[in-house]
């Protein structure tokens, strides 16, 4: 974290706590959670939000995660049971060229 502020940080009924957070992800980051979002909702057999999918990959993250790791080493992909398929790598301006492409509708 930088020095900005702290966000809030409420308690609720249930015994869990509620952060509000803004996150700048990779769009690979972004597939990679709207694809564990269709695992989750086909196993929980109803619609499910990104607030639950995130919550869901920290509560089953291993004890070595990879956002511990320095910054610009990428985590090495095991061959066992990984729910979430890797995306070939491209570069942001090709990435924001086409997310811009796909709300503009000229893809």
């Amino acid at each position: 974290m930088n020095d900005r502020v702290t966000p809030p940080i409420h308690a609720l009924p249930d015994g869990e706590a509620e952060i509000s957070l803004v996150v700048r992800l990779p769009w690979e980051d972004v597939a990679r959670l709207g694809q564990e979002a269709g695992r989750l909702a086909s196993q929980m057999q109803r619609p499910v939000t990104f607030d639950e999918v995130v919550s869901q990959r920290l509560r089953s993250a291993r004890p070595a995660a990879a956002h511990a790791k320095p910054a610009g080493e990428q985590p090495v992909a095991s061959g066992g049971s990984a729910s979430v398929s890797s995306l070939p790598a491209r570069p942001p301006a090709e990435q924001a060229r086409q997310a811009i492409e796909r709300i503009n509708g000229s893809a």
